[in-house]
């Protein structure tokens, strides 16, 4: 008898496919992870720097670039939501595929280009296609996160036990920011703080379920 024909064989094979899928997941999350930083980090370079050789032409400088300043903020919010939802997703994750992995090089290449699009949205003029540029490009994030969420959950990518609450979470919060961010490109015709709905859709979005499901129980 051979080492393949072994009883425990296909056993033992099946086991080391499982090991691989898990090293392959976490190792794709490390270097999400390492990416997202580097996405800050660019996002920070970006900062111009005030000038002045007095504190008054120091302040007057830093107050002339409050829309820069402005949109690293919004920028860095944004770019951390993207990041914690996809840490609590892929805490759970074990497993990986050639669709999974897919989905999320197309989510990390949105959170690369969001420093562009802030550098974008904060230039002078056009304001509603730069507005729209920049919102697309979240609101697309968000749907990649949002089909990754869901291939996860269908291919059992997942470790045994694991809440399917997260899961669902994870959804309605992607689905809050989609809404969020394509509301806000018509609004943006309307007025400047448009980018309003990118804070107050999805506070409503997670609050709302939670306060219907507190009235039903």
């Amino acid at each position: 008898m051979t080492v393949d024909d072994r009883p425990d064989a296909a056993a033992e094979a099946a086991e080391v496919e499982r090991e691989g899928l898990a090293i392959a997941a976490e190792r794709q999350t490390l270097f999400s992870d390492a990416v997202i930083a580097i996405a800050i980090t660019l996002l920070a370079l970006e900062l111009p720097a005030p000038e002045g050789t007095t504190n008054a032409e120091l302040f007057h400088s830093a107050l002339g670039y409050r829309v820069e300043y402005l949109a690293f903020l919004i920028s860095f919010a944004v770019i951390w939501a993207h990041w914690s939802a996809h840490h609590r997703t892929f805490r759970y994750v074990t497993g990986f595929d050639r669709r999974l992995g897919t989905l999320n090089t197309a989510w990390l290449f949105t959170q690369v280009i969001t420093p562009f699009a802030t550098k974008v949205i904060s230039g002078d003029g056009a304001f509603q296609v730069r507005f729209g540029f920049y919102a697309v490009v979240q609101a697309a994030s968000s749907i990649l996160f949002a089909l990754m969420v869901i291939h996860i959950r269908r291919a059992g990518l997942y470790r045994p036990g694991t809440p399917m609450a997260a899961f669902d979470d994870g959804l309605s919060r992607s689905w809050a920011f989609v809404a969020a961010f394509l509301l806000s490109i018509p609004l943006s015709l309307l007025t400047d703080y448009s980018w309003v709905c990118w804070i107050v859709v999805p506070v409503l979005g997670y609050r709302i379920p939670g306060l219907l499901r507190r009235r039903r129980s």
